[in-house]
């Protein structure tokens, strides 16, 4: 069975929201704001979080920086009234996986549960190795010449998937899917900013990053 943790300050929502997953076969677990929320994560095996972004004490989006740091790999969705580009971009840079709007369509919120829930259990390979660049997928670390660079872990996560597939050319709306669980073209612009981040951060004559006009990315292994 699945532990969710539902981070939400409305209690009629957030009782709706458990008795709903509940009955999907989810053991759900409740926090009312941020702070809330790291205390059951202290406590509990969760497996995916579903917060809002506007809550007191801590918001969504300092929540999601905090469950970054000390889980990186969990899977976050937010949950939120806040429909704005400028909004969604803030959340999908924090580092969730995933947005939806309310009010909550629950039947799009399961498909995207189980969407992440299954992406996050599937195996990856332990590391990738080229030349002096190393890639260690538990750990969340690159390396080159043996110096940890210092990536975020959209970064991460964007650059071993197109070293994995590499040639192969991948589609913004691709890596979006894949990596931030969520393909709405409105979002390219994030995959372009962690892209020319990751050119700056990635100096190796061994890797080189390339823009595919009107396609999206690949990674050429020299």
């Amino acid at each position: 069975m699945f532990n969710l943790l539902v981070v939400e300050d409305n209690i009629q929502l957030q009782t709706i929201l458990k008795k709903q997953l509940t009955q999907e076969g989810y053991d759900v677990l409740v926090a009312n704001n941020g702070r809330h929320a790291l205390e059951v994560l202290e406590n509990h095996s969760i497996n995916l979080m579903i917060s809002d972004v506007m809550m007191p004490l801590m918001d969504g989006n300092h929540l999601i920086e905090a469950v970054r740091h000390d889980y990186p790999d969990l899977p976050i969705i937010i949950l939120t009234a806040l429909e704005s580009i400028h909004d969604k971009e803030k959340s999908f840079l924090k580092g969730t996986d995933d947005y939806l709007t309310k009010p909550v369509n629950i039947t799009e919120l399961k498909l995207r549960i189980k969407a992440l829930l299954r992406r996050s259990s599937q195996p990856f390979e332990t590391f990738i190795k080229h030349k002096e660049i190393l890639l260690k997928y538990k750990e969340k670390q690159c390396l080159i010449n043996d110096q940890i660079i210092d990536l975020k872990l959209k970064e991460f996560e964007l650059l071993y998937k197109l070293i994995s597939e590499s040639p192969r050319i991948l589609t913004r709306s691709q890596l979006m899917d894949d990596i931030w669980g969520y393909d709405s073209e409105s979002f390219e612009r994030t995959i372009d900013t962690h892209i020319k981040s990751l050119r700056k951060k990635i100096l190796s004559p061994s890797l080189e990053i390339m823009t595919i006009r009107g396609l999206g990315y690949k990674v050429n292994l020299l």
